[in-house]
């Protein structure tokens, strides 16, 4: 019995073992004949709304946004090029209808920030993108310390003027006080083919022009936190304003033609000075190749010290139904690339928010260099005060006012102000009962 034993033991080892190939070649079989999908990649929307400064807007945004889609096939940007008169309605409207852009390119924030509107970009953006913003750009679009906003471009204001103009009225130089500036209004006036000064007073630019005698008299828009708008040296400011076109020195319809226009105007010959952005030396020389052109800064009250006035424009994201971070932050670096970035703010005439492009736009040009030296120092509107914006609506309506005599200098600032008190009270008691609710669900 033992010996049969011996002789079956090695007959059974090796059926077991067959009985296992079988059952694990048919095992594998099965699997191969029906395959485990790879799980499907999911899309991302960014629908962008974005501001037109020029003709040159559209065309270079289009250009990226298509690389960008080569490059990144999975992320879907939806373009919407505005002009500035429009803008506000599209993306009001787009909000209205709870579907915000993802990207907008504005001038405000601050009013979306307190609303819960707005993402936290210091969540969104990479740490490379962080690191190459100029930080008092950057600190102006925080909130509490959320990055609400990210600067996109910025401008320093300056007197621009025609030299030809300048030559046959006898004047040496750019003005650079009050007094200087009548002087030579007078004299461009007197030749008689020209107005003297152009001033924006439009729906686009009332806030820039209150903004430069504001602070051409050594008031400001806020004093310690508070709205300081009905200040003396405000009312001075608004009041040469308003003597300069009861004089006829200006051009005859502030409140009609808008900067853009005024330029055309002085570069067709027909008015000798206005203030405007550094985008003036990109976008005029172009349209008037023969203009001979200068700079200087913008003219203050007798005896005021100089002041350098800036202007940047942010970019902002909205909270969505398909807010997808890793998507916004791989187009904000796309968009950014010191290469595309550069070659935008050199066709547009702009200053750079990033300090790698403008490190390397001021190896190139001592202009860039000062004038981002002077953009360091500038005064600003008060773009993180949350009422700003309906400050600045409130502001637009008051240029005809003042020109034509329907109100006083005094009383149309006193307006304004107990307009931005009111507006800011309104807002800062809204905030409150948010934040009360808020509380109270938490409880």
């Amino acid at each position: 019995m033992q010996r049969k034993s011996r002789r079956l033991q090695p007959l059974v080892v090796p059926s077991v073992v067959f009985l296992l190939i079988a059952l694990v070649l048919s095992s594998c079989m099965e699997t191969g004949s029906e395959p485990v999908a790879a799980p499907k990649e999911e899309r991302a929307l960014i629908r962008f709304v974005a501001a037109e400064y020029s003709t040159e807007t559209k065309p270079l945004l289009e250009k990226l946004v298509k690389e960008f889609g080569r490059k990144n096939p999975l992320i879907d940007v939806e373009l919407q090029v505005a002009n500035w008169d429009i803008l506000d309605g599209i993306y009001t409207s787009m909000i209205s209808k709870n579907q915000p852009p993802d990207l907008l390119n504005t001038n405000v924030y601050a009013h979306y920030a307190q609303d819960g509107l707005l993402n936290d970009l210091g969540e969104i953006i990479s740490p490379e993108l962080a690191g190459k913003l100029y930080p008092n750009l950057v600190e102006m679009d925080q909130m509490n310390g959320v990055q609400y906003a990210l600067p996109y471009v910025a401008t320093t204001r300056n007197l621009y003027y025609n030299k030809e103009l300048f030559r046959k009225a006898g004047i040496a130089s750019p003005p650079a006080t009050w007094s200087e500036l009548e002087r030579a209004a007078r004299k461009i006036k007197a030749l008689g083919t020209a107005e003297g000064f152009g001033v924006d007073l439009t729906d686009n630019e009332t806030q820039a022009s209150l903004s430069y005698v504001f602070f051409g008299a050594g008031g400001e828009w806020i004093k310690d936190g508070k709205w300081n708008i009905n200040s003396p040296a405000n009312r001075e400011g608004v009041s040469f304003l308003k003597e300069l076109f009861d004089k006829g020195l200006t051009d005859p319809e502030p409140t009609v033609t808008t900067r853009d226009e005024k330029q055309r105007i002085l570069g067709g010959g027909r008015l000798a000075m206005m203030i405007s952005g550094n985008y003036f030396s990109s976008v005029v020389p172009k349209e008037f190749p023969e203009l001979q052109w200068g700079k200087g800064p913008i003219p203050v009250k007798d005896g005021m010290p100089p002041i350098t006035f800036g202007v940047h424009d942010v970019l902002v994201s909205f909270k969505t139904d398909h807010t997808n971070q890793e998507a916004l932050s791989k187009f904000l670096d796309f968009l950014y690339d010191d290469r595309a970035y550069e070659e935008m703010i050199k066709k547009e005439g702009f200053l750079p928010a990033t300090m790698t492009v403008g490190a390397h736009l001021s190896e190139q040009d001592e202009v860039m260099k000062s004038d981002l030296e002077a953009l360091s120092k500038a005064n600003f509107y008060p773009v993180k005060e949350p009422s700003w914006q309906a400050v600045l609506d409130y502001a637009r309506k008051l240029g005809d006012a003042v020109l034509y005599e329907h109100l006083t200098p005094q009383a149309a600032l006193d307006q304004l102000q107990q307009f931005a008190e009111s507006k800011s009270s309104q807002l800062e008691a809204h905030r409150r009962e948010d934040s009360k609710e808020s509380m109270e669900d938490i409880q």
